[in-house]
Parts: C-alpha cells; sequence; structure tokens
C-alpha cells in the first residue's frame, strides 16, 4: 500500500483543505490517488470533498466508511449514539482502496490523541494504517506549542513524521505566524514540505511524491 496518513495539530487545522489539494496534485501527474476519510463526526463535508478531489472515482461510503452524526470526538460520538466502531474495518478500507488505486490520502478526525474508542486513538489508527504521517499545522498563534506536543506524541508512538504542511489560516499575518514554520522546523527537526497560503488552489506534487517513493 502507498500513500500517505494526514494529521493535524487540532480540528480546524485543514486537513481535508491540504488532503485535497495533494491528491488534486498527485492526479494532475497522472497517479491514481484517492482519498480516504475512515471517520467523520458531524456533517459529512470533509468526505464530500475528498471524493470530489480523487474525481469522484470512489463511492462515498469506500471513502468514509464510519459517518457519526454527533459532532464530537468519535468515542463521544459513539456513546451518544449507542455505537461501537469496528476499526479492523477501517484499517481494511484503506487497503480495500489501495488494491484498486495507485495512492491513497487517508485522513484522520481531529488531532493526533483524539480517542476512537477509550482505548484507540487517531495515532493508533495511524500506525495501523501503516503509511508515511504528514502533520498539517493551522498556522496561527498557538501554532508552536501544538506542533511540539504532537511531534513529541508522535515519536513517543514510534512514528516518525514524515513532514510538515503549515496552512496559513487567515491572509493577514501576525509575528507568531511569519515565524512560526522556520521556528517548528528549527526546534523539531520535521522538515516543512510546503507552505499554503491561505485559499491557494493548487500545490505542487513533487514533496509528496519524494515521500511515497
Amino acid at each position: 500500500m502507498k500513500g500517505l496518513f494526514i494529521t493535524g495539530t487540532d480540528t480546524g487545522a485543514g486537513k481535508t483543505y491540504v488532503s485535497s489539494l495533494i491528491i488534486e496534485a498527485l492526479r494532475a501527474e497522472g497517479h491514481k490517488a484517492v482519498g480516504y476519510k475512515p471517520i467523520c463526526c458531524g456533517g459529512r463535508e470533509d468526505a464530500y470533498a475528498l471524493k470530489q478531489a480523487s474525481g469522484d472515482e470512489v463511492d462515498l461510503e469506500r471513502v468514509n466508511p464510519c459517518w457519526m452524526r454527533t459532532p464530537a470526538a468519535p468515542y463521544v460520538a459513539g456513546m451518544f449514539e449507542n455505537r461501537e466502531l469496528e476499526i479492523p474495518s477501517l484499517v481494511q478500507g484503506c487497503h480495500d482502496l489501495a488494491s484498486d488505486h495507485e495512492l491513497v490520502i487517508a485522513e484522520g478526525v481531529g488531532g493526533w490523541m483524539v480517542p476512537i474508542s477509550k482505548e484507540y486513538m487517531v495515532a493508533d489508527l495511524a500506525r495501523d494504517i501503516g503509511l508515511p504521517v504528514v502533520l498539517v499545522v493551522g498556522n496561527k498563534l498557538g501554532a508552536l506549542n501544538q506542533t511540539l506536543l504532537t511531534v513529541q506524541a508522535m515519536r513517543a508512538a514510534g512514528i516518525e513524521p514524515a513532514g510538515m504542511v503549515f496552512n496559513n489560516l487567515v491572509d493577514e499575518l501576525d509575528t507568531a505566524a511569519i515565524t512560526n514554520k522556520g521556528i517548528a522546523e528549527d526546534l523539531t527537526g520535521v522538515e516543512v514540505l510546503m507552505d499554503v497560503i491561505h485559499g491557494q488552489e493548487s500545490v505542487e506534487a513533487w514533496p509528496f511524491e519524494d515521500l511515497i517513493g
């Protein structure tokens, strides 16, 4: 299986936006890339966005096999809806897509340590899927703390980040947003693969092609 697992420093960091840009860039270079959002909580907009970025080649149920209507962490949503997630099927769903497509860009839910069940986090899902992990940083005041904590937690789980994408959440950048990228790269030793301008509509594929091999 080839592809990437996209996680974020927080809900709202821009995982779906960046994942969609990556999928579109890879497809523009001739790769058969598709998106995978194993879990959606609340709305299903993220799954629709990945489906569209994938050229609508994949049915929505394959892009997003688990949709929980409660806008909360999956563990909490499961309690409200009296549902227990079938985690092996979420991992298998990624493998099934990979059997039909060259590359799978899998997107987590929320941040790295969001609970899927009481004892199973997004970090565990990323480990079990086994793709290189790219961290999307929502660039704002406070992003350094979130980035350092996330990278620390990734390494504690035995996963070395493959790279970071800084997603600028607004047009006007303050001092923190201007300096965050360089400081985060220096303090973590993790390469910033791309700096996405607010509202950017396309990215280059090559940084991600290099990761995927």
